[in-house]
């Protein structure tokens, strides 16, 4: 696949384990240079699962990690299938009133919230404002709110993925002179949003990327056919002297080696340009999300 610009980091992820049980400081290692070499590659070490995950923007920048821990370090590894960065997003626009109380010994605590939620697009930045009535809640509490509903964006409800496109407004709130705490209202915050979830419309998205093929008119067809068998919503076909330019919009989890295919139906002479367009709803929603994502959001 080409470089992928202006798209959201990471787009793909994989997980890779040495083949040797012996291998695993030396591949921790690799990782670990690599990692501090390389621009826009970054590695994860799941202790719980066991798991080590790598991500970076491009399938060529997850095919170069994986050739050069093999060749550079020696280290004889299994890599699993590029898996894609899906998201979620809510759909509902929902007021949820949240009360935090707790009596513990000598010491109480206390935080009442009013937060109104509503869709963003699909802004990947967390939009949060405070639009209490003067002294209801001190700004240092309203900013503890935005923390903890924050802290809840780093794994949606549906699948664990991270959520995009949010906006919280705090619209009213109470706080108790002795029991109240900033820690208080991160709690009341994280449990607010945590209630309303069910009846904001959560959504699975996934990456949608935007494809330009340059092929001779001759291989059009072949192309065209390829583009279809991998869901693409075509925007535009123009001849441009002796070849002809394909726009098109598809999933990026039906791109993989897609690079690799065209060259093949066109004896090497299409030529591929990806960008990231924009994340998309699944097509049906209301089922299952793929196989493949839930397998990376168990990890």
């Amino acid at each position: 696949m080409t470089k992928i610009s202006g798209a959201p980091w990471p787009l793909l992820q994989i997980a890779i384990e040495p083949k040797r049980k012996a291998d695993e400081e030396k591949l921790r290692v690799a990782l670990s240079t690599l990692a501090a070499e390389q621009p826009g590659f970054e590695v994860k070490w799941d202790e719980e699962s066991g798991q080590t995950i790598v991500a970076a923007m491009t399938e060529l920048d997850l095919d170069l990690i994986f050739y050069r821990v093999t060749h550079e370090f020696n280290v004889a590894v299994n890599v699993g299938a590029p898996q894609v960065a899906y998201r979620e997003t809510i759909t509902h626009k929902h007021q949820q009133d949240y009360t935090h109380k707790r009596q513990f010994v000598g010491q109480g605590q206390f935080a009442r919230v009013r937060i109104l939620f509503e869709p963003n697009g699909y802004n990947p930045e967390f939009a949060f404002v405070s639009k209490v009535p003067d002294g209801a809640v001190p700004d240092e509490y309203a900013a503890a709110v935005e923390k903890g509903v924050n802290s809840i964006l780093v794994s949606g409800p549906f699948a664990g993925f991270q959520m995009i496109g949010v906006k919280a407004a705090l619209v009213d709130g109470a706080f108790h002179d002795t029991d109240s705490s900033a820690l208080a209202f991160e709690i009341a915050g994280r449990a607010c949003f945590k209630e309303a979830l069910p009846k904001l419309g959560v959504r699975f998205l996934e990456p949608i990327m935007r494809v330009e093929v340059v092929a001779p008119e001759i291989y059009v067809r072949a192309v065209v056919s390829e583009l279809k068998s991998r869901g693409a919503k075509f925007k535009s076909q123009e001849s441009q002297g002796m070849d002809v330019v394909i726009i098109a919009f598809v999933p990026l989890a039906n791109l993989f080696k897609l690079e690799d295919t065209l060259r093949s139906h066109s004896q090497g002479q299409a030529r591929l340009t990806v960008s990231y367009a924009g994340y998309a709803a699944l097509p049906h929603d209301d089922d299952d999300p793929p196989a493949a994502a839930m397998a990376l959001a168990r990890r």
